[in-house]
């Protein structure tokens, strides 16, 4: 009698692990090279001008997305009141800005420059300037020791020093630390925090203002005002020559330029010097308003637990009347989402919804470095660690031109796969090589790699936060990268359509799987 039922027992729980599978691969149909072709051919026409960030063109392709994801059934995030996650967009121009010391009235333009964006308007005076270096308090090397400057203005240079030939800040290496960047808000909100009034910056590499410069900080083009994350300092940049005007002949501003320039460390810091200084800036601001677009499937008995899908679908507009479509980048991942959101959609209708929560979610502002997802990712929506995991589809349309293998029409680049989490590659590979036997290639997971691909889209701000991610990326880096030629008669269909039905299958076991993905591996990529 026991055997019987242990026999009737397994063979109830293998029909129930066929069914799923069955309808893993049933629903995973509906995503097709011509509803692809369908959406993209939409996404990257000349209606959306390119859906630039802050643009009528990137509005469009939103209104796009939301009525589609308003058609397949997905609800509105119950937070947002609507399906669009709204954030500022800033546009500054000066309207005066005047720096005066009792030794000589600096003239904009020559003698400093006022940068906008990282100025607010408002004035600061002082009574004596005290230099520090490159203005870093960092346990490796700080500048600020036994030097105090409350109630003083700060005079640094750009930069960070150097050992050896290398950086030693943060991770060391070939490339800078945090103090480099975001680099100048950092050292300014660093003077903050130590009572200082106000900064006066040099570019080691920057000996005058060139017309470009100035012209440049007279008005910005639209930026994303990022959270300064306490109190910070207004500043001038100061030229060489006004620079040694103020230090005046007891100190040896060649021999610190020159170091600096060397990225040497400074040994001797707190060069004082009593000075009546008054700075000052007006400006005048715009706001408008950028969007990502969320749509949500809820699940069932794990329907408090995420599974995020995520593609950016700006790109860089028009330009000298020419349309940059942005067909790959990214109207193939914005696609991608589509098609696997009315995908699930579809499951769900049918009574066969994921357990967790499905978020389709497509970001603006990836072009200009990542703006949607960073605000997302600083104002959730929905826990971020309750987020199981974040697949993010960022170029799968095309193929890499300098791939030069015999499987070149039937791979796609995966990154991520060694970091955040120890599932990741179980389930990603476990569902390629049931239903569609890709090639995976984890090349940009080298920690060495040059393009420092991990660093470049949407899912980084889920992994700074500690979420696990996969980016799914057709490496196409030469071919028509950022040129108005990324347009859809380029597409590869066959290749693309295998790579979202992949996609779809790995975010199908990671929303019905027992558990969360665990946060077991280290994340050994560095800093951005």
């Amino acid at each position: 009698m026991k055997k019987i039922s242990l026999a009737a027992g397994l063979l109830f729980t293998a029909c129930i692990a066929f069914a799923q599978n069955d309808n893993a691969a049933k629903y995973a149909a509906a995503i097709t090279k011509e509803r692809l072709k369908q959406h993209l051919t939409i996404i990257a026409s000349d209606e959306f001008e390119g859906r630039e960030t802050g643009t009528e063109g990137q509005r469009k392709a939103a209104a796009y997305i939301e009525s589609q994801f308003k058609a397949m059934g997905l609800t509105a995030a119950t937070a947002l009141k609507g399906y669009q996650q709204y954030y500022p967009l800033y546009k500054d121009s000066l309207v005066s800005t005047v720096l005066k010391t009792d030794r000589k009235d600096a003239e904009a333009g020559k003698d400093f420059v006022t940068p906008l964006n990282t100025n607010e308007s408002g004035k600061f005076k002082g009574k004596k300037i005290v230099f520090i270096g490159y203005g870093i308090d960092d346990p490796a090397y700080s500048d600020y020791t036994n030097v105090d400057v409350k109630g003083k203005v700060v005079v640094f240079f750009l930069g960070e020093p150097k050992k050896d030939g290398k950086y030693f800040l943060g991770n060391g290496g070939a490339r800078g630390s945090e103090w480099t960047f975001p680099g100048i808000s950092k050292k300014l909100a660093t003077a903050a925090s130590k009572g200082a009034a106000g900064a006066l910056v040099i570019n080691p590499m920057m000996e005058t203002f060139s017309s470009r410069y100035v012209d440049g900080n007279k008005k910005t083009n639209v930026y994303f005002p990022r959270e300064a994350g306490g109190k910070t300092i207004n500043y001038a940049v100061i030229s060489h020559a006004y620079a040694k005007t103020l230090v005046g002949e007891s100190f040896d501003f060649a021999a610190y330029l020159a170091a600096a320039k060397a990225n040497q460390t400074f040994g001797i810091n707190g060069f004082e010097k009593k000075m009546k200084i008054n700075f000052a800036v007006d400006k005048y601001r715009t706001t408008t308003n950028a969007s990502n677009v969320v749509g949500v499937i809820e699940g069932t008995d794990k329907k408090d637990e995420y599974v995020f899908v995520t593609g950016h679908y700006d790109h860089l507009g028009k330009h000298d009347g020419k349309i940059y479509y942005g067909a790959d980048d990214d109207g193939s991942g914005t696609c991608s989402v589509i098609t696997m959101a009315e995908a699930f959609a579809k499951a769900k209708a049918a009574g066969n919804g994921p357990r967790r929560t499905m978020i389709f979610m497509t970001v603006s502002g990836e072009e200009k470095g990542l703006w949607g997802s960073e605000y997302y990712s600083d104002h959730p929506v929905f826990s971020l660690d309750k987020t199981s995991v974040d697949l993010n589809i960022d170029m799968v349309g095309r193929i890499d031109t300098e791939r030069k293998t015999a499987d070149t029409l039937n791979y796609v680049y995966v990154i991520g796969h060694d970091k955040l989490s120890s599932d990741l590659p179980v389930i990603n590979e476990g569902a390629n090589n049931k239903y569609t036997q890709l090639t995976l290639d984890y090349k940009f997971d080298d920690p060495k790699d040059p393009n420092r691909i991990y660093f470049r889209s949407d899912h980084y701000n889920f992994a700074r936060k500690g979420v696990p991610i996969l980016f799914f990326y057709d490496g196409m880096l030469k071919s028509d990268y950022h040129q108005p030629t990324d347009t859809v008669d380029k597409i590869y269909w066959d290749v693309y359509e295998k790579r979202v039905k992949m996609i779809f299958h790995t975010a199908w076991e990671m929303a019905n799987r027992d558990d969360m993905l665990k946060r077991d591996t280290p994340l050994n990529m560095g800093t951005r």
